[in-house]
């Protein structure tokens, strides 16, 4: 059956500025990190997609390695997107990345010339696409010089594969430098992709940390695990069950959730539950919160296994904020506890 988007998608979702460039996204954006690749049915990730477009979301974000395989996300978003959303394309954000091993050899992984602008073209061509809205360095190389990486990334963007340029977990310090040297090239830095949740939050620490030295070059932020990888809903709640990530060591290890973590996971629930949200909706909603001026995410990037929990995960919009005393009660469990998996070594 053709599809045809809701009238109302525009209706419920609010939409926020990238920094101080002309683009808004979502306040909850879709990630294709997981569910999108071959293992995952078809016609269940049709569904995933058509609810959530019709629901607001028209931002879709992947990498070449998402899948599995590495790559099959890109193909399979391909195929939704001449079966379904070839229509709307200019009322779609689509970004992909590059940085992680993708190819065997020197250049298929990391921060080189070499390696974003074939990678670029390979995501190009899996998807059927002419251009990408977002292309993002994946993580920094500690080998290949800023320039080069971001001179690669300023090519794509003046060759016409690339609207805008990101990058992902890069610190503040690297961020700041990033961004001037995009700034020298005429293609200024649109936004980062870090890790952060309540049990991540590495992106507050530092002087500046990561939101002011966003605000200090003018780029936004979204947010991906900001459900720390399922830890943030109630799956955990009482123990780990046995199709979790957890059990599986799937980005999360069974040993790396530990009681004390799991105690601070329960006192956050029982706030979620008195704020009328699920522990994910506060979660997510908590990572869209005022941090002061200039220092607020622009979007969380989640994730979704099927339709009920995506519809479950954008009812988070529906209050979206928090007083001074859920703050503070929601800081004393909502602490660093050493999750961050995409920490430079």
């Amino acid at each position: 059956m053709t599809y045809l988007a809701a009238d109302t998608r525009y209706d419920s979702m609010p939409y926020r500025r990238v920094g101080r460039s002309g683009l808004k996204l979502p306040a909850i954006s879709l990630g294709l990190w997981h569910n999108f690749g071959d293992d995952k049915p078809f016609q269940t990730q049709r569904a995933i997609l058509r609810r959530a477009f019709d629901l607001g979301v028209n931002h879709f974000d992947l990498a070449n390695n998402y899948g599995p395989e590495a790559g099959s996300a890109e193909t399979n978003f391909g195929r939704h997107l001449r079966d379904d959303f070839a229509p709307y394309r200019d009322e779609l954000i689509i970004s992909t990345k590059a940085g992680y091993d993708m190819w065997p050899g020197p250049f298929g992984e990391w921060g080189s010339r070499k390696y974003l602008l074939a990678s670029l073209d390979q995501s190009l061509q899996r998807m059927g696409l002419d251009y990408v809205d977002i292309f993002y360095s994946h993580r920094p190389d500690p080998e290949t010089p800023m320039e080069e990486t971001m001179g690669a990334l300023d090519r794509a963007v003046r060759s016409g594969k690339a609207l805008y340029a990101g990058i992902s977990s890069y610190t503040p310090e690297q961020t700041l430098e990033a961004a001037r040297i995009l700034k020298e090239l005429g293609t200024p830095l649109l936004i980062h992709q870090p890790s952060y949740s309540m049990l991540n939050r590495w992106t507050e620490n530092g002087s500046p940390n990561l939101y002011e030295a966003l605000e200090q070059v003018g780029a936004g932020s979204i947010a991906f695990s900001p459900l720390a990888q399922g830890m943030l809903t109630d799956r955990y709640l009482n123990g780990i069950p046995a199709d979790s990530r957890a059990a599986q060591e799937r980005f999360l290890s069974e040993s790396s959730i530990t009681d004390e973590k799991l105690d601070r996971v329960r006192g956050l629930n029982a706030i979620a539950k008195g704020r009328g949200q699920s522990l994910a909706q506060m979660a997510i909603a908590w990572i869209l919160r005022e941090q002061g001026k200039g220092s607020s995410v622009t979007s969380a990037l989640v994730g979704a296994s099927s339709v009920r929990q995506l519809e479950d995960t954008l009812s988070a919009v529906n209050n979206l904020d928090f007083s001074a005393e859920e703050l503070t009660a929601i800081d004393e469990f909502a602490v660093e506890s050493d999750i961050n998996l995409w920490a430079q070594k």
